[in-house]
This record gives structure tokens, C-alpha cells and sequence, in this order.
């Protein structure tokens, strides 16, 4: 029980960072190769050997024209297929789970650790998408090319120690070459899945490195005016306000000036008569 807990963890480590078009690629790989693989494919390819029959007993000859017509079994390419194929997913889990299990520190280091863990995950896993693809990729045209996409019911073989041209027969052809269409088709639907969500991956990543960037940009921008505002002499003090010349509209009005009381008249008369 201890593995199957240990490979839920490292599937939900994945799933934590995948879109649905990752989840949606690990339902094909678990179901449609793993377990289809393992309950269908051993059944037909486990007497592909056995079963080969060459019409000669020449010791070796058998063995011999068995590895020119399968120089690799396909039972145990699409194990190393698989293998290769899981390798990027659970080396990102791993980096995931290591990447939780260090211990926090201040509540700001908190944050920042956790914006840059989330942005160096999304990475890790644009990096272990894009080597799924290419080993997909690398698969498929490996088995175009060594099996093609038939196999063929009758094999000629002429090596030595074959004494001649020795005719050789596999069996159960038509099931087998049934089964190598069905994964060769299940290849290429894993691959377009894999495409499909690296393009999500780069289009979901753009905005948000456009939203990171123009904060950044703003600052640069304000911090580059405050420079070149520093550097500029500083402006001339303003010229002063002209002096005001008193006029018409300065003067009290007429209703200021009071008239001169009794008193007043009563001095001027003494100073005329004297």
C-alpha cells in the first residue's frame, strides 16, 4: 500500500500544475497504454518467439531470422516507451514535492518564496512537456521505421548460418498488426495532447508575464524621470511682480471726506480777523 500511496502523491503533485489537457493526457496514458499494454498486449505478443516458425532445422537459422524480422520485440519497445514517457512527469513531482517540503520562514519570505515557486514550477512543467513531446515524437518514428504498420504473416530470411533462402512465419499476424495500429493511434493522440497543452501553457504564460512586466516597467520608467530630473539645473526663480502705480480706483471716495465742523469754521474766522 505504501507504493500506491507514494504514486498518488506523485499524481497529484502532477495535477496540481497541469490544465485539463494534461489531466485528459494522463487518462490515455494510464488506461489506454498502461493498462491496455498490460492486460492485452502480454497476452498477444508473449509467443511471438515461440510461434516463429522457420521451415529449416539448421541450428541458429531460426533465431537468427527471428532478430532480422523483429530487431526489437514491440512488447518491450512500448515498455521502454512508457518508461521514457513517465520519466519527465515523475521527475516533476519529485521536484514538486521537494520544493513543499522546505521548511518556511518570515511570513514576507513566505510570499516571495511562494510567487517565485509558482513561477519556477510553471516552468519545470513547460520544460517536462515540451521533453514528453519529443520523446512521443522520437517513438512514433522509431516504430514507423522499424515495424512499419503491418505485420507481415510471411518473412524470408537469407543470413547465415541459414544454409538458404528459409521461409519463416509469425503467428497470429492480423491480431497483431490490429494492436500496433491501435497504439500507433494512441501515440498519436498522446502527442496531440501534448501539443495542445504546451500551446496552453505559452498562451495562459504570456499575459501573466505581460502583468508582471508592467509594474516593472512603470518603476523603471518613474525612476528613470526621477533621474533625469535630478540631472536637469533647476528652473530660474520666477521675475517679480511689477510695482503698482496708485490710480483713480486707489483714491478713498468722495463720501470719505467729511465736511469741516463748526469748530473748524470758528478757528478760520479768528485767523482771518487777526
Amino acid at each position: 500500500m505504501g507504493e500506491w500511496a507514494f504514486l498518488g502523491s506523485l499524481l497529484d503533485a502532477v495535477q496540481l500544475q497541469s490544465p485539463l489537457v494534461g489531466r485528459l493526457w494522463l487518462v490515455v496514458m494510464l488506461i489506454f497504454r498502461i493498462l491496455v499494454l498490460a492486460t492485452v498486449g502480454g497476452a498477444v505478443f508473449e509467443d511471438e518467439q515461440e510461434e516463429f516458425v522457420c521451415n529449416t532445422l539448421q541450428p541458429g537459422c531460426r533465431q537468427t531470422c527471428y532478430d532480422r524480422a523483429f530487431p526489437v520485440s514491440h512488447y518491450r519497445f512500448w515498455l521502454f516507451h512508457i518508461l521514457l514517457l513517465s520519466a519527465p512527469p515523475v521527475l516533476f513531482a519529485i521536484y514538486s514535492m521537494h520544493r513543499a517540503s522546505k521548511e518556511p520562514g518570515a511570513e514576507a519570505e513566505v510570499a516571495a518564496r511562494a510567487a517565485q515557486g509558482r513561477a519556477r514550477g510553471r516552468r519545470c512543467y513547460l520544460l517536462s512537456v515540451a521533453l514528453r513531446l519529443l520523446a512521443e515524437a522520437a517513438f512514433l518514428a522509431g516504430q514507423a521505421l522499424l515495424y512499419g504498420f503491418r505485420v507481415a504473416p510471411h518473412f524470408a530470411c537469407t543470413a547465415p548460418p541459414c544454409p538458404h533462402t528459409v521461409d519463416c512465419f509469425v503467428s497470429r499476424p492480423t491480431e497483431k498488426t490490429v494492436f500496433v495500429l491501435f497504439y500507433f493511434a494512441v501515440g498519436l493522440l498522446s502527442a496531440l495532447l501534448s501539443v495542445a497543452e504546451l500551446t496552453h501553457l505559452l498562451c495562459k504564460g504570456r499575459p501573466a508575464a505581460a502583468r508582471r512586466q508592467t509594474p516593472e516597467r512603470d518603476n523603471r520608467r518613474n525612476r528613470a524621470r526621477e533621474e533625469a530630473e535630478t540631472l536637469l539645473p533647476p528652473p530660474p526663480p520666477p521675475p517679480p511682480p511689477p510695482p503698482r502705480r496708485p490710480d483713480a480706483a486707489d483714491a478713498p471716495p468722495a463720501y470719505a471726506h467729511r465736511p469741516p465742523g463748526k469748530a473748524a469754521l470758528v478757528v478760520a474766522r479768528r485767523d482771518l480777523a487777526v
